[in-house]
């Protein structure tokens, strides 16, 4: 398959038919070769479903009425229907007919049940989500759903939607995977909807912090490791405007480490009880995982809104670029809904939940980045017996833990394991190497996300969204909105525990029911700003509040803001912003953490040669990044050199972490606690261990551009050689959703790198999954893509057509028609008519 454009028939068939043959891969098991190619029904089959016909009448037997749906020429369904229940019928269908297996891998990733699909080697990954509990807690739930609700009515029609597409299939319409696996799909229960949601939140809230804090705080003591993972970022630029007009500096010198002596445990690791080691995981990247708030190195979310008093055309605007897992298909689904008088709303959707999370309608535009709140305690729990326990201890008294019996199989249905899980009155009990951890996570309760979506997308202001969305309690997210009226706002969404202390970067003590939470926070004390005097406001999963402004405890480790910083300096420096600029913002070059440490490096080599050092190579390596303009394009041949550096510094700088006996370090702080330590250049952090001498500041600075300089050089060749080239070296790699090398797209380059709006995490399995531009006018514009394609067949025009414009940091142009005749016949590639009645 080539990188960009459609599949072509032979090669997907060949590349499918040899996939079958991935037993020694652990894909799962090897299918009977006859069925596999057969013509009819078999992998040679796909060339069939690439396109719909121009014109289709299909039957969905509870509808109420007939709907219709029209494909523009990018693939995306325009539904027009007489109810909400009929458009979120029509919402299933279409979605499952493009995304029938994307959609089943993940609800059984949720509920611990990808054996059943591959076999034993996706074991470790199944137990780890059933002892999480998220489908289990989905299921409790879901048992409480009033089905005449508007939100029990969508979900229910939308899963009569899906299983309308799966009666109707054909053998030839088979998805190819399930060819592989010989699998059929299952039938979609409504419940699936709520698994998908709790699969998000694991993905966007879920962190083990107080545990690898644990070890970091025997290595180097209390105060040391406070001070480099604090509540607290020192340099400020918080989402909600503090009113200034740069970012604050609270810089304070860290405290030296203290050496404990204690061993250090393997606390951050929470394998199953019963896991066995020799299990590998499976062979499939699923689309949540590795999303923007799990502290991934160089990943984050972006949005922001500007007035009509900054923008050249007088009218309100936003942007939003959720950076998550990139795959083959996409994690998201683009889609348009109409019910006359009641929703017109544009955007994307996430395969298996009904409604538009991020996107417009004809009078509001919203998006979303991850908050990063703490949302999760873990409780040290004493049981009666650590093997086989029946009982846990509270306040003195003996409570009977809740217990489940977990049975897994495999494709020919025999079970090949089984656990026994616990639960206290917190949540899961989780079986450590340290001992026994519960968990309360917001997660795991009432997250109340599909009903505020769908609210949220009927919304036509900023108070009509924010009142729509109160009850979206997990997982916590900056939702940012801009109306027609001129009006923007954002609001840190979600729910906020209170904590007999206040903070929550310990592990707790489950014997005392002191140590439960309290309650939650009020909604009028959520981070928010409504039409601020600056003009904009901007999130990039930044630390929400100013402390000087609000010292509640909302969260810890928070990531270096330096995305938030250049949003801003962006947004400050113009007063004329057109959606052009809104667009080429999210692939912005600059950097405000390059603009920081390159001064450093440079002041760091021009002063220690004058101390009687031999300069050597270090004049050279000096001479090279200052010829670096600091950007990250795609043709720059610095980048490399300044990178380098910056991972030879940490190793230097943070050394203490590293325990002893050990090759790598148990954390890192962030960027943005290593900019606070430059501030005090004779801290004993710059100080070596296994160095006799006294180090500063600039010997380390100096030390590690000189190591840079040798390690590029040997790896890519002389600087000028074109082997520096960033789009040589740094790419992103969209994986299909099995692994399948040949039905990826990957070395695509793309402007960016660490710190950036579109910032590059080195794998490149992460990045901007939706980009979106809103131009919220009297007749609302917005233009937007995705990497990939609304179809999840590898031979489609449609399943890797966006990949191009994408990288090239551009938006497609929006057709956002008020009626189905609206569309110009060369915009609409087919016609869907959805009818009710029998097969």
């Amino acid at each position: 398959m080539t990188r960009y454009g459609p599949a072509r028939v032979v090669v997907a068939a060949v590349v499918l038919f040899g996939s079958a043959f991935v037993g020694a891969r652990g894909v799962g098991p090897v299918p009977p070769v006859g069925p596999l190619l057969d013509p009819a029904s078999g992998i040679w089959s796909v060339a069939r479903q690439t396109a719909m016909p121009g014109e289709v009448v299909a039957t969905i037997p509870t509808l109420e009425d007939e709907v219709r749906v029209v494909y523009d020429r990018r693939g995306v369904p325009h539904i027009w229907a007489k109810s909400i229940d009929d458009v979120m019928r029509a919402l299933g269908y279409v979605v499952a007919r493009d995304r029938l297996f994307q959609m089943e891998l993940q609800t059984r990733a949720v509920a611990g049940r990808l054996t059943e699909l591959v076999g034993p080697q996706a074991l470790s990954v199944d137990r780890e989500q059933r002892e999480l509990g998220l489908a289990r807690s989905a299921d409790e739930i879901f048992d409480n759903l009033d089905p005449n609700s508007e939100v029990g009515r969508a979900v229910l029609g939308y899963a009569e939607g899906v299983n309308a597409w799966i009666e109707a299939m054909e053998p030839g319409d088979l998805p190819f995977e399930y060819h592989l696996l010989h699998a059929k799909p299952e039938t979609w229960e409504p419940v699936y909807t709520a698994y998908l949601l709790k699969r998000m939140g694991y993905t966007l809230a879920y962190s083990r912090h107080e545990l690898w804090r644990s070890d970091v705080e025997r290595l180097i003591g209390e105060d040391a490791a406070a001070a480099l993972f604090p509540a607290n970022n020192p340099i400020q630029e918080p989402i909600q405007p503090n009113g200034l007009a740069r970012p604050r500096l609270d810089f304070v010198e860290p405290p030296p480490p203290a050496r404990t002596g204690v061993t250090i445990g393997q606390t951050a690791r929470l394998p199953s009880a019963t896991a066995d080691p020799n299990h590998r995981a499976p062979v499939v990247a699923l689309a949540w995982d590795g999303a923007a708030g799990r502290s991934m190195p160089g990943i984050g979310s972006n949005n922001w809104a500007v007035a009509p008093s900054r923008s050249a055309s007088g009218n309100a605007l936003l942007a939003g670029d959720p950076h998550l897992n990139l795959t083959l298909p996409s994690i998201w689904y683009e889609a348009h809904l109409v019910v006359p008088g009641e929703m017109d709303a544009y955007g994307v959707t996430i395969p298996g939940s009904p409604g538009i999370i991020i996107g417009f309608n004809r009078d509001a535009a919203w998006s979303m980045t991850n908050t990063g709140a703490d949302v999760l305690d873990f409780y040290r729990e004493r049981l009666d017996d650590p093997l086989t326990p029946t009982t846990y201890l509270v306040d003195g008294e003996w409570r009977r833990l809740g217990k489940t019996v977990e049975q897994y199989l495999d494709p020919s249905g025999a079970v090949i394991a089984t656990d026994t899980m616990y639960q206290t009155h917190r949540g899961p009990l989780l079986r450590t190497e340290s001992g026994s951890l519960s968990m309360r996570w917001t997660v795991l309760e009432e997250t109340g996300a599909t009903e505020s979506l769908i609210a949220g997308s009927k919304a036509a202001s900023v108070l009509e969204f924010f009142a729509a969305t109160e009850t979206f309690l997990a997982p916590a997210q900056n939702m940012i909105v801009a109306d027609r009226q001129g009006n923007i706002g954002i609001r840190s969404t979600g729910r906020y525990p209170r904590r007999p202390a206040g903070e929550g970067w310990s592990v707790r003590d489950g014997t005392n029911s002191g140590e439960d939470w309290s309650g939650a926070w009020p909604i009028e004390q959520y981070p928010m700003a409504i039409n601020p005097e600056q003009g904009f406001i901007a999130s990039a999963n930044q630390q929400p509040t100013d402390p000087q402004a609000d010292g509640d405890y909302l969260g810890v480790n928070w990531p270096s803001p330096w995305r938030a910083v250049r949003i801003n300096q962006l947004l400050r420096a113009d007063s004329q912003v057109t959606p052009d600029a809104m667009r080429r913002y999210q692939t912005d070059p600059g950097n405000a953490r390059a603009d920081w440490f390159v001064p450093l490096f440079l002041e760091a080599a021009r002063d220690l040669p004058a101390g009687g050092r031999e300069p050597g190579d270090l004049t050279r390596a000096a001479r090279l990044l200052g010829e670096w303009d600091r950007r990250y394009t795609k043709d720059n041949e610095r980048a490399i050199l300044f990178e380098t550096a910056m991972d030879e510094l940490a190793d230097r700088t943070w050394d203490e972490l590293v325990p002893p006996g050990d090759e790598s370090r148990i954390a890192t702080p962030g960027s943005a606690i290593l900019a606070q330590l430059t501030a005090y250049p004779e801290s004993a952090w710059w100080d070596l261990i296994a160095s006799e001498e006294r180090e500063t500041r600039n010997d380390i600075f100096a030390a590690s551009l000189e190591a840079a300089l040798g390690i590029v050089e040997r790896e890519y060749g002389p600087p000028d050689s074109g082997g520096w080239r960033w789009d040589a070296i740094r790419h992103e790699n969209i994986w299909h959703l099995a692994g399948f090398q040949s039905l990826s797209a990957l070395g695509v380059p793309v402007q960016g790198g660490p710190g950036n709006l579109n910032p590059s995490s080195g794998s490149g399995r992460h990045g901007a999954s939706w980009r979106m531009v809103v131009e919220l006018a009297p007749e609302v514009r917005a233009w937007a893509t995705y990497p990939g394609g609304q179809s999840g067949n590898p031979v489609s025009e449609w399943y890797e057509d966006r990949i191009p414009q994408w990288a090239d940091g551009e938006l497609d142009e929006i057709l956002f028609p008020r009626r189905a005749d609206d569309l110009a016949d060369t915009d609409v590639a087919a016609r869907l008519t959805l009818i009710t009645g029998e097969r």
